[in-house]
């Protein structure tokens, strides 16, 4: 089943749709533990709760400021959807954040009091996780970007299609300690199918050390990242680029043989349609219709963000410029 969140306000300059579903031609008993956080300019939030959308109005939540978020929960770790409606259920308790300092900060004690919270299953010695994803639309300013994990965040821009977010995996910590160069990189991550994760949310790190998990997060940013990553840090100020279409996702969407030609696919799907609703439905359809070879069968979240902002010619503008919303 594909759960579609009702229409939202995000004023005249921004179009959004998100989408979730147990995955293409899923079995009926598949769990889907992804999930789903936006919230409007008007402070209306939609998300996941047990498998159904839900709707709820956040309290004391300014004009103007919006957050879209998508999580995908380690169902390998058990409690996988759990773990990312909690995250979700945190989400809806922070209040809306100005800086890039404060919501790094805030969303480090909700992965340790979510951390405490959970604590690890006694028959496995486990803990749960879940990717995170988002972006913190902040009138007037750059969007501010936090990630954790691998789901990712992409832009299109005419016929190319480009990952603006790093994975949280093995490949990326050998690539920190320089025994990947980027070809390799590159093949590993986005030419391949691999299941590994190295950080999630609630679960910890492998980064600062291989051998053990964690507790803490690890930013990856210039400091320790390779220099074909710099520009790619997990917390970042971000302008977002009004002839782009911006899409948040779990990874059930290019978890196949050949990841890279079916990106490709995606600008000339997206093109017939002039709507994110529209882009959003049709990259499912697409899904269950027209898969890729050697699809995995995994859950799939995604959010479509659409500029409406017409001047092809134009830089990169702010938000004071550019909200995005479904109207």
């Amino acid at each position: 089943m594909t759960t579609a969140a009702p229409s939202l306000d995000f004023g005249p300059y921004l179009d959004v749709s998100v989408h979730s579903s147990a995955g293409a031609n899923a079995p009926p008993h598949l769990e889907n533990q992804d999930n789903y956080l936006v919230i409007d300019s008007t402070g209306s939030a939609v998300f996941l709760r047990e498998q159904a959308g839900q709707r709820q109005q956040v309290a004391h939540w300014p004009a103007g400021h919006m957050r879209v978020a998508v999580l995908d929960g380690m169902g390998g770790h058990g409690r996988g959807r759990e773990a990312a409606e909690a995250v979700v259920a945190g989400l809806l308790e922070l209040p809306a954040c100005r800086t890039l300092g404060e919501l790094s900060a805030r969303l480090d004690l909700l992965h340790g009091q979510l951390q405490h919270h959970f604590g690890c299953d006694p028959s496995t010695g486990k803990r749960p996780g879940t990717t995170l994803t988002m972006l913190e639309l902040r009138p007037g300013k750059p969007a501010l970007l936090y990630h954790v994990g691998d789901s990712r965040l992409y832009e299109m821009i005419d016929a190319q299609v480009t990952p603006m977010t790093v994975d949280h995996v093995p490949a990326t910590a050998f690539a920190m300690a320089g025994l990947l160069g980027e070809h390799e990189w590159q093949q590993q991550v986005h030419g391949e199918h691999r299941s590994q994760i190295s950080q999630a949310f609630i679960l910890g790190n492998a980064f600062a050390n291989p051998a053990e998990l964690a507790d803490d997060l690890y930013e990856l940013s210039p400091r320790n990242l390779p220099s074909y990553l710099y520009h790619l840090p997990d917390r970042r100020a971000l302008e977002l680029d009004p002839r782009a279409v911006y899409l948040l996702a779990s990874d059930g969407f290019w978890a196949c043989a050949d990841p890279r030609a079916w990106l490709a696919r995606w600008p000339r799907l997206f093109k017939g349609h002039h709507s994110a609703h529209g882009m959003s439905a049709a990259l499912f359809a697409e899904m269950s219709s027209n898969p890729p070879p050697e699809l995995h069968i995994d859950n799939l979240t995604a959010i479509v963000l659409r500029p409406l902002y017409k001047d092809e010619t134009a830089a990169p503008i702010s938000t004071q410029q550019l909200y995005r919303g479904e109207p």
